[in-house]
């Protein structure tokens, strides 16, 4: 009897252990993306980094630093630089790449500072910079940058008033789509001519 009752615990933890690395944001990342030398595979996709003068990584969520840290592990010296906003207390370092705590699941003048230096480094990305995006969930709220003639007290009681109202957060980024300035692809608009993979 106690050895059954052991080997169910054992099975168990097993699953539980098995669950928890499905899920964990940097084991996602590296089954996704590997280097072999000069090429770079991301997903199916391959790029050669012999065609790139840098590799930049910017993102946002409450995932994102895990998930940056894999990326940097994968392009190791190739790695150029970059920007990721997390929730404050979601802070890991990772060589090569500012980690930026803001403001979640209401956006705060962090959130807008850290999208504001995710926005001057993509503005000044050209054609020959490879742009990764470590994006997960939160990251709508960390990476925050109202369209002219908004604020961010706007964009804070809209979101307060949403939470409120039991909106979900489809209903939520829906309308942060059309009111600010990274969202709905305008962080690839900022990027652009770079290539751009998140």
């Amino acid at each position: 009897m106690a050895s059954d009752k052991q080997a169910q615990r054992e099975t168990a933890l097993a699953i539980a252990r098995a669950a928890l690395e499905a899920v964990d944001p940097a084991a996602a990342v590296r089954r996704h993306v590997r280097r072999d030398g000069h090429r770079l595979v991301v997903g199916g996709r391959v790029y050669d980094l012999d065609d790139f003068e840098r590799v930049l990584v910017v993102g946002a969520g409450k995932a994102s630093a895990p998930m940056a840290l894999a990326l940097a592990e994968a392009l190791g010296e190739r790695l150029s630089g970059g920007w990721v906003n997390v929730k404050y207390g979601h802070e890991l370092a990772v060589p090569g790449l500012t980690i930026h705590p803001a403001g979640h699941p209401v956006p705060d003048e962090a959130s807008v500072q850290g999208t504001q230096a995710i926005a001057r480094l993509l503005e000044a990305a050209g054609e020959r910079d490879l742009v990764l995006c470590a994006i997960s969930g939160g990251g709508s709220a960390l990476m925050t940058l109202p369209t002219p003639g908004l604020s961010l007290a706007d964009f804070q009681v809209m979101t307060q008033a949403l939470l409120r109202s039991g909106a979900t957060i489809n209903d939520l980024n829906a309308l942060r789509k059309h009111l600010d300035q990274v969202k709905g692809g305008g962080l690839a608009r900022l990027a652009a001519p770079s290539p751009v993979h998140s």
